[in-house]
């Protein structure tokens, strides 16, 4: 399964390698990562994974992403492909 994980919140150091270090934590492969400062300020990244490698449960990975994401003021979520998919399609 592939999944989208989403990040927005004030731009600060070390939201990349804090994420990352959470998703590796799972064993999960990212395969595609796009990320913008707007507005000087605002931090947006999209991250495209695939978890079929995963080692552990996708609850306890989107929990540890949430926790560091409240703990920063970060908007962080986590859906599978298919459903960003139907959810955006026009």
């Amino acid at each position: 399964m592939r999944a989208i994980i989403t990040v927005l919140g004030k731009d600060n150091k070390g939201i990349i390698y804090n994420v990352t270090k959470i998703v590796s934590a799972y064993s999960i492969n990212i395969l595609d990562i796009s990320q913008t400062i707007m507005n000087n300020d605002i931090f947006a990244m999209i991250m495209l994974v695939d978890t079929s490698t995963m080692q552990g449960e996708l609850r306890d990975m989107v929990d540890e992403l949430n926790a560091y994401g409240e703990s920063g003021g970060y908007s962080i979520h986590v859906q599978r492909e298919d459903i960003f998919n139907a959810m955006h399609r026009i």
